[in-house]
């Protein structure tokens, strides 16, 4: 097993991870825990208790984060819905990258200057994974405690809705909240409803 860092050993004396937090105790914790030089991006990380292979329970949708992203966003527009036979032709390349307009994601339509005002404003899109799982970036470490958990509860709230009628069983099992290079903080699931 490899030595602890001085920085791993002050994380692990101030963090307990088998203890579940409350959403306002973690985003505090989390600015305790975080050594980077850098502004690290925290991440919330959803378990639910969907099966993906089934359609009815694939889960996707998109949210606007209350204080944004923290990232600087460049926005293409191509004028009209009439282009996309043309951006097809690129897909593979803009694809992969999560760059591909898509009328699901809102990113075509026609009210150009609605869409270009949602994005700038920390719009972004979430899809399960084949594990039932949903990672996304909410907001930076330099963001205050209040201002990443608004932006949990506003993606929380986002994916509670999307709960699939046929569901059967425990449909939100569990949360972390984490940043770039820190350890998760498990996230009490009965905070984000207070």
């Amino acid at each position: 097993m490899s030595k602890l860092t001085k920085n791993q050993k002050a994380v692990f004396a101030k963090y307990d991870k088998n203890q579940v937090y409350s959403l306002q105790d973690a985003c505090a914790l989390l600015k305790d825990i975080t050594y980077t030089k850098f502004d690290a991006s925290v991440e919330i990380t959803t378990n639910l208790g969907v099966d993906p292979r089934k359609a009815n329970q694939m889960i996707r949708g998109i949210v606007t984060l209350p204080n944004g992203t923290g990232k600087v966003t460049r926005v293409l527009v191509l004028c009209t819905p009439s282009v996309m036979a043309k951006v097809g032709q690129i897909g593979r390349i803009l694809g992969p990258r999560g760059l591909m307009p898509n009328p699901k994601t809102g990113t075509v339509t026609m009210e150009i200057g609605n869409a270009v005002k949602e994005v700038k404003a920390g719009k972004i899109d979430f899809k399960v994974d084949k594990t039932g799982i949903i990672h996304a970036a909410i907001g930076k470490i330099s963001f205050t405690p209040e201002q990443i958990a608004e932006n949990a509860k506003a993606f929380v709230s986002a994916v509670l809705k999307l709960k699939p009628q046929t569901l059967k069983g425990t449909y939100f099992k569990g949360a972390t909240l984490c940043t770039t290079m820190s350890p998760a903080v498990k996230l009490d699931i009965k905070s984000f409803t207070e």
